[in-house]
């Protein structure tokens, strides 16, 4: 094994990193044996403990009782799944640019991937940021996703109240509108609103993702001091699934367009 484990202190998948390394050399074990319990490969157990692949429920389970460690890595897991991940962006972004899909919703602000450069600064701008150049560098770098050969499918549920919030002034939204109606036409994206006349919803319980990638299903819930990314096949079920019920209220995709003209009127 040649990768080194990150930081134990940096967070707690570092720290289960760490010890998932550790462990085995205090056993006297190659990440070949490691393999066999857990039924991968051993590039598997290279990244789980350099910190690139995440530890599932059942490999922690599958360790606590081949060890006898006592449930310690089911019980680090269970924290590591509680906390807001340090370096959620990185390995969000990471997941992002080789989803098929992504699905998203969001009720405050128009999501990274569709929003134009003059809006994503308006935001950045108002969020105090110190370094607003290199933020909005990365974000710009994210939409390159969308430029591949192989675009991922967007499935994209935004809340009408969106529409008419004017970040960054009249023009800014008005351009944004736009350019929200020309990516609404595009083949591989799919945008619908969710209208004020739903009332009381999931969909007022805040934004969030569900990222398809060769391993599987990826979540993410959004949250102002930091993202959570929902590894577990479960959790990320459970977010496709309000995915899929916020959706039940939202408007039909053929009146999606008609939807962001009527914005659009309604700001100038």
């Amino acid at each position: 094994m040649t990768n080194q484990p990150p930081d134990p202190k940096s967070s707690m998948w570092a720290w289960i990193a760490y010890q998932l390394r550790f462990q085995r050399i205090e056993r006297g074990l190659s990440g070949d044996a490691v393999a066999k319990i857990l039924n991968c490969s051993r590039a598997t157990i290279s990244r789980l403990e350099s910190g690139e692949a995440r530890l599932k429920d059942k490999q922690a389970a599958k360790l606590d009782k081949t060890w006898r460690t006592g449930g310690f890595f089911a019980i680090a897991l269970w924290f590591a799944q509680l906390a807001p991940d340090p370096q959620w962006l990185r390995s969000y972004t990471d997941f992002e640019a080789r989803a098929s899909l992504v699905q998203m919703f969001d009720g405050q602000v128009i999501p990274v991937l569709l929003q134009t450069p003059e809006y994503a600064r308006a935001l950045v701008e108002a969020g105090r940021n110190e370094d607003v150049e290199s933020i909005l560098g990365a974000r710009s770098a994210r939409q390159q996703c969308l430029a591949r050969t192989d675009p991922p499918e967007l499935w994209v549920l935004l809340t009408e109240n969106i529409l008419t919030w004017p970040v960054g002034g009249i023009d800014v939204m008005l351009a944004q509108l736009a350019h929200l109606r020309e990516l609404a036409e595009q083949p591989n994206i799919t945008m619908r609103i969710v209208p004020r006349q739903a009332g009381a919803s999931e969909a007022l319980d805040g934004s969030f993702k569900v990222i398809t990638v060769r391993e599987g299903e990826i979540g993410y819930i959004e949250a102002a001091t930091g993202g959570r990314l929902v590894m577990d096949a479960d959790g990320s079920r459970a977010l496709r699934m309000r995915f899929d019920r916020i959706g039940a209220k939202a408007m039909p995709v053929d009146s999606t367009a008609e939807m962001l003209q009527r914005a659009m009127e309604a700001l100038k």
